[in-house]
């Protein structure tokens, strides 16, 4: 039996999807599952495809029919399970070898296992993938970190089955070790910000000026054929058009409103937090899924404190330059943290090829994402996203009706938390002369921390310490 270029453990909904884009791109794919039963069912469901697919039982056959140096793609649950995968893995590998977890690790893991395996003379990869089952099956965006060694025997499988935007496949080694896993984290905090921002002008529309939610999903439609276009705004406008057949209502008005969580946001935070950067965005955005699960408790608080009464008047043009502005401003700050990152493990990230991998496949792609690489190849004062000459023309364009729209929600007591904490980040950083010289003065009264006086070296203390 000729061996397979690839495996593929884990036949789940992305790992099936994974090995047969794999195997439609020309290479043979050995398939291996903890639950053996799954993979005759997953070889007959493959049709002709299933050529290319060679399913083993025991994983001493799934390592022994690749070829070398061999190349296993695991696409299981991270964390213990990964760590006990890797203990009956590695005793049948050979040096120069490569592990890739597929899956969303956490990257201080994925750093920790890459060290393990090295010293072994193994090679471990963390790779995120984005776009979901249907990207995987036709094209994910794929964030690769690992050796240059690993990078080399990846490449030509990954380039073939990526997303492809204008040609250039959505893929790329962006880094040793966490690098890449740590990049689909902030990819992930993007995107629960940008998905809460389209829920706050949802409710701005639906609850603040009653229009009903294929009205609503239309003017979607609209934003998603100019330079609004983004994949969340396209499904988002399909989902507010459709009916629930059961009951003929809307289908969003019988979801119930309480968003679920699997974690890479709140690392987003977590590491911003712990590098000393402020994401307040995309805290405010885990912060509304938190809050959201508490249904019992707002029903509660609506019946004690009262609702949102106050009718909104914003047109659909002041929504949409609100959207386009705090969109820049949750980008922006996402590249902040992959900078902090990029400085504190060595890892250079390249922004603008970040942004062009996020182009297609992943489920942040948008249009914006041309404008953000362009910016970052070109004049950026202080390495700040927010501060290219074509993103600060933008944001002194559409501020305004941010302003305007998070004014008229909070008069309105309407929630728009995300759309808030947009509006506070831009006028925090386009302030030169703040008010922490009054934190440092207090913090130097009750605890003689000190602070610095401007224009001079040193540490000093206040007259009330004379």
């Amino acid at each position: 039996m000729a061996k397979a270029q690839i495996g593929i453990y884990g036949l789940g909904t992305m790992g099936s999807a994974l090995a047969l884009n794999i195997a439609e791109k020309g290479f043979d794919v050995a398939v291996a599952n903890r639950e053996v039963e799954w993979i005759a069912d997953f070889i007959r469901e493959a049709g002709p495809l299933g050529a290319r697919l060679h399913p083993h039982e025991a994983l001493e056959d799934f390592v022994a029919g690749l070829k070398t140096p061999r190349v296993i793609l695991f696409m299981i649950p991270s964390g213990a399970p990964m760590d006990a995968m890797i203990a009956a893995v590695a005793p049948l590998l050979s040096p120069g070898d490569t592990i890739i977890d597929g899956g969303n690790a956490d990257f201080h893991a994925t750093r920790r296992r890459a060290e393990e395996m090295a010293a072994r003379d193994l090679h471990f990869v963390g790779m995120g993938v984005s776009g979901g089952e249907d990207g995987a099956r036709h094209g994910p965006s794929m964030m690769v970190g690992g050796s240059e060694h690993s990078w080399r025997q990846l490449r030509d499988i990954l380039r073939a089955i990526a997303a492809r935007h204008e040609g250039d496949p959505c893929v790329d080694r962006l880094g040793p070790d966490g690098a890449g896993h740590f990049v689909k984290t902030v990819h992930n905090g993007i995107e629960y910000a940008d998905m809460q921002i389209i829920a706050e002008i949802y409710g701005l529309a639906r609850f603040g000026m009653a229009q009903p939610p294929a009205e609503i999903g239309a003017m979607f439609a609209r934003w998603n054929a100019g330079p609004l276009q983004s994949y969340l705004v396209e499904i988002t406008a399909e989902l507010l058009g459709r009916t629930d057949p059961a009951t003929g209502h809307p289908v969003v008005d019988v979801i119930k409103d309480a968003a679920g969580q699997k974690g890479t946001g709140r690392w987003t935070v977590i590491e911003a937090v712990r590098m000393g950067q402020a994401a307040n965005m995309i805290e405010a955005a885990v912060g509304a899924r938190a809050w959201s699960a508490e249904k019992e408790t707002r029903q509660a608080a609506e019946a004690r404190l009262g609702g949102a009464r106050g009718a909104l008047d914003l047109g659909e043009e002041v929504l949409a330059d609100a959207f386009a502005a705090a969109r820049i401003l949750g980008y922006a700050q996402g590249f902040r943290i992959l900078e902090a990152a990029s400085r504190e493990y060595g890892w250079a990230l390249d922004h603008a090829r970040i942004a062009e991998i996020w182009r297609a496949g992943c489920i942040i792609r948008s249009a914006l994402l041309d404008d953000i690489a362009q910016a970052f190849r070109g004049d950026l004062p202080a390495g700040q996203l927010m501060l290219a000459p074509s993103m600060a023309a933008q944001l002194t364009a559409k501020t305004p009706a941010l302003r305007r729209v998070v004014c008229a929600a909070m008069e309105g007591g309407h929630a728009a938390p995300v759309l808030a904490a947009a509006l506070g980040f831009h006028d925090t950083m386009r302030q030169g002369w703040g008010t922490a010289n009054i934190i440092q003065a207090q913090r130097d009264f009750f605890g003689h921390h000190g602070f610095e006086r401007l224009g001079q070296e040193g540490k000093f203390h206040g007259p009330w310490w004379d």
